[in-house]
């Protein structure tokens, strides 16, 4: 199987991916800067906290990216050894959009099966963002296309199957069950799921501000792991702002 270069976004690739966020904060920056002098002087502190407000919000997201991206471990998944009790025969990578993970995990396990399938829809996931990455990282030519209620995968074929910055882009809490339903059918008996995602915890809200409600709760995660059968079995955090989980499946899944 070729496995594609490894492209690991930093930060630099994140503002491309999303510069008309960037964009818009640095003009609402400039526009209170502009204004300020202006404007009346009960209305100055107003517009002297917007300027500070924003600009301290693109810097801490600025900064958090380039830790997570660019400063941290992420990519080179030597955390995995907390989440996995031994390296898989056979996994499974999912992907939404944006491929960074197929080609590290073959690079670490060259002799683990990999499958990678691609769920990116364009027609559902609308989001400039993912359209961007995608045309930055195109997706491996051996991914697969697939459905979130249709992994093109055998039942219980796979020892571990990979969600990386993925599942969160199903904004349809009904594609995120099936396909949490399809990772349980893939696995076999006592295999591992492993999420990757930022949550919508203090921490995340407190360095992303609005950003953060494009995350979801940790028990959103938790729930959809039970409802598909899946229990929790090792949970740790990555960079801070990262949470990874391993959901195992049980005998009778």
């Amino acid at each position: 199987m070729n496995t594609p270069a490894h492209h690991r976004s930093g930060v630099r690739d994140v503002i491309a991916y999303n510069w008309p966020l960037y964009a818009t904060g640095l003009a609402a920056c400039a526009g209170s800067a502009a204004l300020h002098g202006r404007l009346p002087g009960p209305l100055r502190p107003l517009a002297r906290a917007g300027t500070l407000a924003a600009t301290g919000l693109l810097a801490s997201t600025t900064l958090a990216t380039w830790l997570v991206y660019d400063r941290s471990g992420l990519y080179d998944f030597d955390w995995l050894d907390e989440l996995l009790p031994a390296p898989p025969a056979a996994h499974l990578v999912v992907g939404t959009g944006l491929d960074e993970t197929s080609g590290p995990l073959a690079a670490r396990w060259p002799a683990s099966r990999q499958t990678t399938v691609d769920l990116y829809d364009p027609a559902v996931m609308t989001e400039g963002s993912v359209r961007r990455a995608r045309r930055r990282v195109p997706p491996p030519a051996h991914a697969l296309p697939g459905e979130p209620h249709a992994l093109p995968v055998p039942d219980a074929s796979t020892d571990a199957v990979f969600l990386v910055f993925s599942a969160h882009e199903l904004r349809h809490a009904a594609e995120r069950q099936r396909l949490f339903a399809e990772c349980a059918r893939t696995l076999r008996p006592g295999g591992r799921l492993v999420l990757v995602e930022h949550l919508r915890d203090a921490a995340n809200t407190a360095v992303f501000g609005p950003g953060a409600w494009h995350f979801y709760p940790r028990s959103t995660w938790l729930d959809l792991a039970a409802g598909a059968g899946l229990t929790p079995s090792a949970e740790r955090r990555v960079a801070r702002l990262v949470t990874a989980f391993a959901f195992r499946r049980g005998t009778d899944t």
